[in-house]
């Protein structure tokens, strides 16, 4: 069995650095030899470039644009009429993929409208949903980059999140039909709606495959060594059991410094036996 490949999502983690390029500097110092993040797309892409070939970091996963979040919009792919503000959204994390070599990109679902009940729009929004990621399948494949979805729970995080579950995941992407189309699996939110963790990944492994895990304890999304219902050392190990290779992205909120939160990653590296230039890999590929 393999070590996990662990990737600090610096939308979460070394907040105490006030930009992206500092944070990702921060990850490094770290031991990281990954990141991840959100939205990336107030910073300066060339700076960004350039600390990720300063510092050796592989930018794993970005997110599409939220659209608008004043609107408190949170994605657009599976919204009505939203479209071309989609595709729109699809480009510019294309350029920023591009940029920086990530070869994995949420495409964020979005909201149900407000007001509305999820019975009544559900059908509408998966239709969208399919065909915008249709499309995506097609523009990421020419760019050897793999589109992932992800569900997001409606029961702590946000009531109003269309994709909500792994089986509603996984009938999408029976419908989408593409390789390059995947799913994202963080076990926060898997746990919070459905629990039943060994079985599910069990399950749903194949449509995993190498791309993208996200870790956090349950049920105050802090670090994982934190009080809470999940066995990390557990969990890890059933990873490794099945074969996981792709990233595991550690998207959390510490409960004190960002530094202070990493003793489990420590304990982990030092448990597997490994060491600095064992973190150095090549980039893995879904």
């Amino acid at each position: 069995m393999s070590p996990l490949q662990f990737c600090a999502n610096i939308s979460w983690l070394f907040t105490e650095a006030p930009g992206f390029a500092e944070r990702m500097r921060a990850a490094a110092a770290a031991g990281f030899r990954a990141v991840e993040a959100a939205w990336l797309y107030d910073a300066d892409l060339h700076e960004l470039r350039a600390v990720k070939d300063e510092t050796g970091l592989e930018v794993a996963l970005l997110n599409t644009p939220p659209g608008a979040p004043g609107a408190g919009e949170l994605g657009l792919a599976a919204v009505p009429g939203r479209e071309p503000d989609f595709r729109r959204g699809l480009d510019l994390a294309v350029t920023f993929a591009k940029g920086l070599d990530c070869k994995r990109i949420h495409l964020m679902a979005g909201r149900l409208p407000a007001g509305t009940q999820r019975s009544a729009v559900a059908q509408q929004m998966e239709t969208t949903f399919v065909e915008n990621l249709k499309y995506a399948a097609d523009v990421l494949s020419k760019e050897g980059i793999t589109g992932l979805i992800e569900p997001i729970n409606t029961r702590i995080t946000d009531p109003r999140y269309f994709l909500a579950t792994p089986h509603q995941a996984a009938a999408i992407l029976q419908k989408v039909d593409r390789p390059n189309i995947q799913l994202q699996m963080d076990l926060f939110h898997w746990q919070i709606m459905d629990g039943n963790l060994t079985k599910n990944i069990e399950t749903y492994f194949p449509l995993i495959g190498k791309c993208h895990v996200q870790v956090a304890q349950v049920p105050q999304r802090t670090e994982p060594d934190a009080p809470g219902e999940l066995s990390f050392p557990y969990l890890f190990t059933l990873l490794e059991e099945l074969g996981y290779h792709g990233y595991v992205g550690c998207e959390y909120r510490p409960r004190g410094s960002t530094d202070a939160s990493l003793g489990w990653i420590r304990r982990y590296w030092r448990e597997r036996g490994v060491g600095a230039d064992d973190r150095e890999r090549p980039q893995s590929s879904c």
